[in-house]
């Protein structure tokens, strides 16, 4: 695993916070859109529209009077998760594995009780973790169960991919793994660890935690060199078929890989953030460059995917080449 120190990669084309939201969001996204995107119930709906599969929602709270309904809604399931429709950054999510007695399990074994839940959707309808502090709905949706071959470099939570996606076309990626330190959560602010992954084939380039690097997870201490992601081209084709669904020429797609019914949609992002370089040990700006210089672009998320790998293929770390390509077809392997 190669790792190049964040103060390098401002030599070797980093994108800085100004550069993303003056040259990329500013320029791509149209701020019409971003309702698609931030408020996750119409992410959903419009991942329906677009045969992009995500968790089955099970259930709405959009007024207090419905709270004291909710256990009779959840009585015969073994888990659920609790998220605020318009939360950011993972806050006020609640992922509720199992139940004992009138309790109810955490991941990580904690005990939370009818009471605490309540309490915890009323505060979601105040608007507590929504962007803005406006009042929101909290949904239920059915608990993702991690493919076991991810899930065991993971410590109590489930990993998931973010694609960085850009005018449709994958351009770098990364597996966010929890962690005690993040409680559980796959959030690199909060001490998850990110994992590059080579756009070619799905394997790890670099491993970083607080930004530093790390060779195995601190808390399973699995060697993370060895992670590879099945299902590679399928995944990434997912997150370029979110293009066409929402317009946004600049966005984070997340993704999750469910032991029973694989890749989903967790959610999506108008404004990435920008560690996802750190994780791979490379700056976005050639890659961001590579797709601006098409002299045509690609028609289908298929062929861009296809046009994507080719590009990583040629470089163990998985960096589009500057070289434009006039290739217009071609499913990936």
């Amino acid at each position: 695993m190669r790792w190049i120190r964040p103060r390098a990669l401002q030599q070797q084309g980093m994108l800085s916070m100004n550069q993303r939201n003056i040259d990329y969001i500013g320029r791509y996204n149209d701020r019409r859109a971003y309702p698609l995107v931030d408020n996750k119930l119409k992410t959903k709906t419009l991942a329906d529209t677009w045969d992009v599969p995500s968790p089955a929602l099970l259930q709405v709270v959009k007024a207090q009077h419905e709270i004291h309904q909710f256990l009779d809604y959840v009585a015969a399931l073994d888990g659920f998760a609790i998220k605020p429709a318009k939360g950011s950054g993972g806050k006020g999510i609640l992922v509720i594995a199992g139940r004992e007695g009138n309790d109810f399990i955490k991941p990580s074994g904690s005990r939370v009780s009818l009471i605490d839940i309540e309490r915890h959707l009323s505060n979601i309808l105040a608007g507590l973790y929504s962007l803005g502090g406006s009042p929101d709905v909290a949904i239920i949706e059915a608990l993702v169960r991690a493919d076991p071959l991810l899930s065991r470099y993971s410590h109590q939570g489930v990993p998931d991919i973010r694609v960085l996606v850009f005018k449709g076309y994958p351009v770098m990626a990364m597996l966010r793994l929890a962690t005690a330190a993040s409680d559980g959560k796959a959030n690199l602010h909060q001490g998850a660890v990110g994992v590059g992954l080579n756009l070619a084939n799905g394997h790890a380039l670099n491993a970083v935690q607080f930004d530093q690097p790390i060779e195995q997870h601190p808390d399973t201490g699995l060697p993370l060199k060895d992670i590879h992601i099945t299902q590679w081209a399928y995944l990434l084709t997912m997150a370029s078929r979110c293009y066409e669904a929402t317009g946004l020429g600049y966005m984070g797609v997340d993704l999750v890989v469910d032991a029973f019914q694989g890749p989903l949609l967790l959610e999506l992002n108008a404004r990435p953030g920008l560690a996802i370089q750190i994780a791979n040990g490379e700056g976005l700006l050639p890659r961001l460059n590579a797709v601006e210089a098409l002299p045509r672009p690609h028609l289908t998320p298929e062929a861009r995917v296809a046009w994507a790998r080719e590009q990583a293929a040629p470089s163990a770390s998985g960096v589009l080449c500057s070289r434009p390509s006039t290739r217009r077809d071609g499913v990936p392997a």
